[in-house]
């Protein structure tokens, strides 16, 4: 099952790609996290686990400690390409 989302609020300068990074890999989700030049992230997150999709869409609505977010927007569709790890971009 592949997710994406889109964080808005302050979600840059504030170590979210990190943080995603760090939740991601504890729950064993695999895509990646970037910042968008409008001041967004994004993420695209895929797991076998309906479960672990969920823990980790709550996690980002409540981001790092720093950060603040305002809105979530979240699709789910077929990806064109399965990722094995997590990744920075």
């Amino acid at each position: 099952m592949t997710k994406w989302y889109r964080l808005y609020g302050r979600v840059q300068g504030v170590g979210f790609r990190h943080f995603t990074y760090r939740q991601a890999m504890a729950l064993g989700i695999t895509g990646y996290v970037k910042n968008r030049s409008d001041g967004s992230v994004e993420v695209l997150a895929q797991s076998e686990s309906e479960g672990a999709l969920e823990d980790f869409q709550q996690r980002l609505k409540t981001g790092p400690s720093f950060a603040r977010v305002d809105d979530i927007t979240i699709s789910e569709q077929e990806a064109n390409r399965h990722y094995g790890d997590f990744v920075i971009e």
